[in-house]
C-alpha cells in the first residue's frame, strides 16, 4: 500500500471563503479520493493561518480580540469544507498550542545549526501580502509604491532575526535540478528558478511591531514572521516534532498552492526544511486565478464568488465539475454562469444522464429489471473502458484534472454511440440475446465511469452506483475487475442531473 500526503495551503483569516479557497480545496480533494480509490492510504490536510499583522488589524476593525475573530472566521473556513463535500482527515488552527510548540522547535532547530541571527531590517513591507519586497519589483502610482500583487507597501525599520536564506541559492538551483518535478507547472517552475538566480537576499523571520503571533524563543521582543509560522503546519499536523505514527506520511507528495504564494512554499519553505535536517516536498502545483466573467475579481468590485451561494443555486457536484473542467489546472481562468450551464446540460445531462437513464430504462423493460450476463468487451468502447482508469490515474497524478475528465468523456461519447448504432430497443424482437448482450456492456461502461468519477462527484455517482445495483464494497478501483452477478435486481432509475436554465 502506498502513502499519500496531500495538503491545501492554510487559508488566511482576515476575510471569508471565496471561489479561490474552493478551487484549491477541490483539487486536493479529488486527488485525496481518487488514491483512497486506488487502494494508498491517504492523509489529507487543510486549516488556516490564523497569525499575523494582517489579522490583527482586521480583528482591531472587527472590534473583536484576535482569538474570538480567528475562532469565527475559522469556523468558516471548516464549513466551507462541508458544503463542498471535502474528504479532510485534518483540520490545523495556527493558533494551536501544538503548533506554537512545532515553530519553536522548528525555530530552536534552525538555530542552533546557525542558519539564524540578528540583525536589523530596512525595507518594503506589504501589510496585505505579509511579505518584503525589493526596490526592482515595485511600481509606483500616484506617490504610492505598490508590490508586485497590487498591494501597498511601506518603508519599515525594526531589529530582526535573519533566516541566511543567501546561503541557499546554490543549494536550491541544485535541487530543483535534480527534482525536475518539484514545482508544477513548467511556466511556474521557469519563474522560481529566474528569481533565484538573480539572487535571494537573507529573510527576515521576526517582527516587533505587533504581537499576534508565534513568541521567539527566548527573546518575546519578537514574533515569527508569519510564513514561517504558516508554512510549519504541514509538519505539526504529522505530529512533528516528535514523530509519531502520523509523521510516516511526509514528505508531502503534493502541496496545492495559488500562484500567489508559490514564492513561499517552493523557495522559502525547502530551504527552512533542508536547513533544519529534514526532506522537503515532493511537489508544489501553483495553479491560476479565476476572473468573473471577464472581470477581475475584487471586493471593491463587488463580484467576489461565494461557492456556498453557488452550491445552493446549481448543487454540488455540477460545481465541483465545472471547476476542474472548465479550464487547465495551473492556467488562469474566467468563471461564466453560461459556461457552468453549457457544461452541466451537455455533458453531464445529456452524455452521462442520458446514457444511464436509456440503458437502465431498457433494462428494467426488456430484462426483467435483472442484470443481464456478462458480455466480453466490444469493439473501440471495450477498448476506451478497460484503459480508462489508467489513463484517469496518470493524468491525476500529473494534476492534469481536466484531461482526466476529458478521458472519462470521451468513453461516455463512445458508449452513446454504441447504443444508437447498436438499438437495443430494435434487437428485442430481432435478437434478443444480442440485445442483453449490448445492455450489459452499456451497463458495465457505466459501472467503469460511475466508478473513476466518484472522486469529482461523489454524491451523485453514489446515486448512479446504487441505480447500476453495485455494492458499497465494491466500489473501488480494483473491484473493476470482477464483474458484477447476473440477475441482481436493479432498482427503477432516476435522473441523476437537472438541466440549468441559462
Amino acid at each position: 500500500m502506498r502513502r499519500c500526503y496531500l495538503t491545501t495551503p492554510i487559508y488566511y483569516v482576515n476575510d471569508k471563503p471565496h471561489i479561490g479557497h474552493a478551487y484549491t480545496s477541490l483539487a486536493a480533494d479529488v486527488l485525496a479520493r481518487w488514491r483512497r480509490l486506488s487502494g494508498d492510504e491517504v492523509f489529507f490536510l487543510t486549516g488556516t493561518d490564523e497569525h499575523g499583522q494582517k489579522v490583527e488589524k482586521a480583528a482591531r476593525d472587527a472590534g473583536m480580540d484576535p482569538q474570538a475573530f480567528t475562532d469565527r472566521v475559522s469556523t468558516a473556513f471548516r464549513d466551507l469544507t462541508a458544503t463542498m463535500g471535502f474528504s479532510n482527515d485534518a483540520f490545523i488552527r495556527t493558533t494551536e498550542e501544538r503548533h506554537r510548540r512545532a515553530c519553536q522547535e522548528l525555530w530552536k532547530r534552525l538555530a542552533d545549526r546557525g542558519e539564524i541571527y540578528l540583525g536589523g531590517y530596512e525595507g518594503w513591507y506589504a501589510v496585505r501580502d505579509e511579505a518584503f519586497y525589493g526596490p526592482d519589483e515595485l511600481t509606483e502610482r500616484d506617490g504610492v509604491k505598490y508590490a508586485p500583487s497590487g498591494a501597498p507597501v511601506e518603508w519599515v525599520t525594526e531589529p530582526s532575526y535573519f533566516f541566511r536564506l543567501s546561503a541557499w541559492q546554490d543549494r536550491l538551483l541544485r535541487f530543483y535540478e535534480e527534482n525536475p518535478d518539484f514545482i508544477a507547472p513548467q511556466s511556474r517552475r521557469n519563474e522560481v528558478i529566474a528569481f533565484v538566480k538573480s539572487g535571494l537576499s537573507d529573510l527576515s523571520i521576526s517582527r516587533t511591531s505587533f504581537r499576534w503571533g508565534v513568541p521567539v524563543p527566548g527573546d518575546d521582543a519578537h514574533v515569527m514572521y508569519v510564513w514561517l509560522d504558516a508554512l510549519t503546519n504541514y509538519i505539526t499536523a504529522l505530529g512533528w516534532p516528535e514523530e509519531g505514527e502520523a509523521w510516516k506520511f511526509w514528505p508531502a507528495d503534493v502541496h496545492f498552492v495559488g500562484k500567489d504564494i508559490l514564492r513561499f512554499h517552493a523557495i522559502y519553505w525547502p530551504a527552512f526544511l533542508m536547513a533544519a535536517g529534514l526532506e522537503p516536498p515532493r511537489r508544489v502545483f501553483a495553479h491560476g486565478w479565476w476572473t468573473n466573467e471577464g472581470q477581475k475579481i475584487s471586493k471593491s468590485l463587488g463580484n467576489v464568488i461565494d461557492p456556498v451561494s453557488l452550491v445552493e443555486e446549481y448543487g454540488l457536484d455540477p460545481v465541483r465539475y465545472f471547476l476542474l473542467r472548465e479550464v487547465p489546472f495551473g492556467q488562469d481562468g474566467d468563471f461564466s454562469r453560461t459556461a457552468l450551464a453549457n457544461r452541466t446540460n451537455g455533458e453531464l445531462a445529456d452524455v452521462l444522464g442520458n446514457l444511464a437513464n436509456r440503458t437502465l430504462t431498457l433494462i428494467q423493460k426488456n430484462c426483467e429489471a435483472k442484470l443481464p450476463a456478462p458480455a466480453a468487451p466490444e469493439g473501440e468502447l471495450g477498448a476506451l473502458l478497460g484503459d480508462l482508469p489508467g489513463r484517469v490515474g496518470a493524468h491525476l497524478e500529473r494534476q492534469d484534472f481536466h484531461l482526466a475528465l476529458e478521458a472519462a468523456f470521451a468513453a461516455a461519447r463512445a458508449a452513446n454511440a454504441y447504443i444508437t448504432t447498436e438499438a437495443p430497443w430494435a434487437l428485442r424482437k430481432t435478437d434478443p440475446a444480442r440485445m442483453a448482450q449490448v445492455l450489459r456492456r452499456l451497463h458495465d461502461a457505466l459501472r467503469v465511469l460511475a466508478t473513476v468519477l466518484q472522486p469529482f462527484m461523489p454524491g451523485t455517482m453514489a446515486a448512479m452506483l446504487d441505480q447500476l445495483g453495485v455494492p458499497a464494497e465494491a466500489r473501488g478501483l480494483s473491484s473493476l475487475a470482477e464483474p458484477l452477478p447476473e440477475g441482481d435486481a436493479l432498482p427503477p432509475p432516476a435522473p441523476l442531473f437537472r438541466k440549468i436554465e441559462a
